[in-house]
């Protein structure tokens, strides 16, 4: 069993300092997270987790503390199913209740602070036709993140673990295979620096966001941002919040296509059950991000704690 030495007062320390320092040590959480996803209902000692990542236990202890703000011991409870499904319990009304309030509201007091607009479907359909599209790669704590961004703000967020990135591009392209695109780093590296810094989520500078899609997954996106930090909900819930109760399928299908990963937060859309079900950029991803979220979460980290 993993045993907790708690260090106490760290949060994800992604953007202060050096930015490639959240990147290396994804790349040993992310070997971390491989044994932890093949064996978490075996609750892995910190011994076994160490050796599967190739570095000695107290390393792999301070690595994860650093990237995550919580203990391997922390982070492997706020994974677990049962974690899953009281966090769902305590969120059951969370899109009711922020639903009212707006993007900018007191339920994303600790988010990342988006402003949205949509692209027409016209755009959409015309496979983004007359859009210029500006990319390029940056790290984060995720692996290494592929940020698009048009003129009217970020348009999609893609990740990519080393010698994928070229796939990753190309998944992202062919979403909207009319667009021109440009790698250009130094106009997307602030963006990514905003989005990956808790410490720049700020009200008073939001996050521009452009979404491009069929009118369908717009409203399905625009809940997405409505899934505050520290929450989680359903695919059958969105349905019933967009007044349609039968489809939860289309609008799995909907969460999949999300094309800005961790700003929309995909990620905090659960099985009915409390599983996590697929995610484009991986379970592991999933996983991480989840795991990084309760690192910031003061309710889940309280939760995870009385774990």
């Amino acid at each position: 069993m993993l045993e907790d030495t708690t260090l106490p007062d760290l949060a994800p320390d992604t953007g202060s300092g050096d930015p490639e320092q959240g990147a290396r040590d994804y790349e040993t959480v992310r070997r971390t997270l491989r044994a932890i996803t093949e064996r978490w209902r075996d609750q892995p000692a910190l011994e076994d987790l160490a050796r599967e990542a190739g570095v000695q236990p107290i390393q792999l202890q301070r690595v994860f503390s650093r990237w995550a703000g919580i203990t391997p011991k922390q982070f492997l409870q706020a994974i677990t199913l049962d974690h899953a499904r009281d966090l769902l319990r305590r969120s059951a009304t969370v899109l009711d209740t922020t639903y009212e309030l707006g993007l900018s509201g007191p339920a994303r007091l600790h988010d990342l602070f988006v402003t949205h607009e949509a692209m027409t479907p016209g755009v959409y359909r015309a496979g983004g036709e007359g859009v210029t599209i500006s990319w390029g790669f940056h790290p984060s704590p995720f692996g290494k993140a592929l940020v698009m961004a048009t003129p009217h703000g970020l348009a999609g967020l893609a990740f990519a673990d080393p010698g994928e990135e070229r796939a990753a591009l190309d998944d992202m392209m062919g979403r909207w295979p009319r667009a021109s695109y440009v790698e250009d780093r130094e106009a997307t590296a602030p963006i990514a620096g905003r989005i990956f810094d808790p410490a720049r989520w700020s009200e008073e500078t939001p996050l521009r966001v452009v979404l491009i899609g069929t009118d369908f997954e717009i409203r399905v996106w625009e809940t997405l941002l409505r899934i505050p930090l520290g929450a989680a909900t359903t695919y059958a819930t969105i349905a019933d919040r967009l007044g349609k109760p039968k489809a939860a399928r289309a609008v799995g299908r909907a969460v999949g296509r999300n094309p800005i990963s961790f700003v929309v937060p995909c990620h905090r859309v659960l099985g009915s059950n409390g599983k996590l079900c697929g995610y484009h950029w991986g379970l592991t991803r999933k996983r991480a991000i989840l795991g990084w979220e309760a690192g910031l979460s003061e309710p889940v980290l309280s939760a995870v704690k009385r774990g």
